[in-house]
């Protein structure tokens, strides 16, 4: 069976070395592939995005299967475009994406059919949204370009500087071209975080391991948010309970919502959730696997990636078992110094042997490498990500750290306290 990944980053690796492992053995591509990818599949230099020219590939070289990895490419329809040539894919179509590609769709969605989420209004004037803070006059407050921003579209405002600033940046600044023609401006929401993908056919919905995420560049959640700087699984404020009312209150909710809205949601559904002394909420919705929670959720999964997906686009996922370890996986991210804003590349990248560190338990997730000259130098923000799977969840963090340890390139830079907040909750919880 052959099997292509579109995408070329941390969380496409994790879902490539996971698919190796299926029963059917595939034969993996992925476009574009990276540096540390090329061990584990054969790259195909077609970008992401490129949504013809992938596809067009995929029809000449007889892709049995895609797995639609990134954002992009599905909010620019290539799985409607794949199904067009007669070949299966894993992700939503191009009207189901919107629960991503748009804030402002989602938020909506969410108003109309009673899912918890933060008290919002929409604005695509600038001027509008600038009354509209000034009148409201409560803060923090929350300013989001409605598209796409590579997870760095959500600014938190402290004061109506802030805020007024954000409105400027995203609306007419153009920090984030056309994705910030419209904003959602909504309420602060406090408590805990939580990252919850789930598997769905559209009919039923399997939530996988929940995780936590650790945006901010730097210790303690301070700097700039980034992509992801490190994420654990399980997430210890995510109890059974809780569990249980995420079910009923939001994941059946927004599954049975997209049906009735005419664009069912297959693939991979993510759910940021935030709980609040009111009870879980959706800060966000994602249309895919998210990075770096991707890196740290699927190393516990025992089940067959590829049978689960498979199922999943022929609807069959009530009858597909889905089952993960009771172990705890924690992922430290390697990042560029500067990295979410300017940074170097081409830093050669000592530590590795065929991309993964020799004698050493961990997985080495490639977000940003690439082969130069025989050797493995850093192409990106994020390079790599570093992810242990233990017993214990401070195991697991500190195999993790360990393992990052024995990497080097220059201007190296990750946080130290991936996991401390997890743990700390996680001590409590155990009494």
């Amino acid at each position: 069976m052959k099997v292509l990944v579109v995408g070329g980053g941390g969380r496409e690796h994790a879902i490539v070395r996971k698919l190796k492992q299926s029963a059917r053995a595939p034969q993996l591509y992925c476009a574009p592939g990276n540096g540390g990818i090329a061990a584990d599949a054969v790259c195909v230099p077609i970008k992401a995005t490129d949504v013809e020219a992938m596809v067009d590939w995929a029809a000449r070289e007889g892709m049995d299967y895609v797995v639609v990895a990134p954002d992009d490419p599905l909010a620019l329809g290539m799985v409607d475009a794949l199904a067009e040539k007669g070949i299966p894919a894993f992700g939503p179509t191009k009207a189901a994406a919107r629960i991503e590609a748009s804030k402002v769709f989602a938020k909506d969605l969410m108003k109309r059919y009673g899912i918890p989420t933060a008290a919002y209004e929409t604005f695509d004037d600038a001027e509008a949204a600038r009354r509209y803070l000034r009148a409201r006059n409560q803060y923090p407050v929350v300013v989001k370009a409605d598209g796409l921003a590579l997870g760095k579209g959500v600014l938190i405002c402290r004061d109506e500087r802030e805020a007024l600033e954000a409105v400027h940046s995203i609306m007419e600044a153009g920090a984030f071209g056309a994705s910030g023609r419209r904003v959602v401006i909504e309420e602060f929401l406090t408590g805990p975080e939580v990252s919850v993908l789930s598997f769905t056919d559209g009919e039923t919905i399997v939530p996988m391991v929940s995780s936590m995420d650790h945006k901010r560049a730097l210790d303690g959640d301070e700097g700039l948010n980034t992509g992801g700087m490190g994420a654990v699984a399980p997430n210890p404020y995510y109890t059974d309970d809780v569990a249980r009312v995420c079910m009923e209150t939001i994941f059946k909710p927004t599954v049975a919502a997209m049906r009735a809205e005419g664009c069912p949601f297959k693939g991979c559904l993510y759910f940021g959730l935030m709980l609040t002394p009111d009870g879980p909420k959706v800060i966000e919705y994602n249309c895919r696997f998210g990075d770096p929670e991707t890196q740290t959720v699927l190393p516990l999964l025992e089940s067959d990636l590829l049978e689960i997906m498979l199922a999943v686009t022929e609807g069959r996922l009530a009858q597909t078992e889905v089952r993960f370890s009771g172990k705890y996986a924690a992922c430290v991210v390697l990042a560029s110094g500067g990295y979410p804003q300017k940074y170097a590349t081409g830093k050669a990248i000592t530590g590795l042997a065929n991309g993964q560190l020799a004698g050493s338990r961990a997985t080495v997730y490639h977000a940003g490498t690439k082969q130069e000259g025989g050797a493995l130098v850093t192409a990106g923000g994020r390079v790599l990500g570093v992810t242990a799977v233990e017993d214990s969840l401070w195991q697991a963090i500190a195999s993790a750290y360990d393992a990052a340890g024995a990497i080097r390139f220059e201007g190296l830079h990750m946080r130290r306290d991936i996991g401390k907040r997890a743990l700390a909750a996680h001590d409590t919880k155990e009494g």
